[in-house]
């Protein structure tokens, strides 16, 4: 474990791949297992969509993964893996900034690897976001 607290992480990066942007191409790690179902942008102590602005549902699923995390006893530098699931490439890619903001208000400026999977909807018929996450914590 570092002194952060953060689980002793194995990058892999390997020789010659270009660095990305955002994310990690992949992490190794060992600990206690933490699974997050998908959350997304809701209140979740009402089950009700607060606003349709995409940017908006995002902060809320990032805050319910964290307030998860904190439920566990996790950081946010314990994600070993974030999967987004978007109804819109349009909406995302027009609110990065605020996401970007978002991302590092509620969980830093770690970035585990992540990806993010375009759908034709969701089940929550107003969800626009649903984040999945996997943390281990040493």
């Amino acid at each position: 474990m570092t002194s952060s607290g953060a689980p002793d992480i194995e990058s892999l990066q390997p020789d010659g791949w270009a660095a990305p942007r955002g994310y990690s191409h992949g992490v190794a790690t060992s600990g206690r297992l933490v699974v997050l179902a998908g959350q997304v942008g809701w209140n979740p102590v009402t089950a009700a969509f607060e606003t349709d602005d995409f940017a908006a549902q995002v902060r809320q699923a990032l805050t319910n993964v964290r307030v998860l995390l904190d439920a566990a006893g996790a950081q946010p530098a314990h994600l070993i893996r974030l999967t987004w699931y978007i109804t819109s490439r349009e909406h995302y890619l027009a609110a990065l900034k605020p996401i970007g903001a978002s991302y590092r208000e509620l969980l830093g400026a770690y970035y585990p690897p992540m990806s993010v999977v375009i759908v034709s909807g969701l089940v929550e018929p107003r969800a626009q976001v649903e984040i999945e996450a996997t943390a281990v914590i040493p």
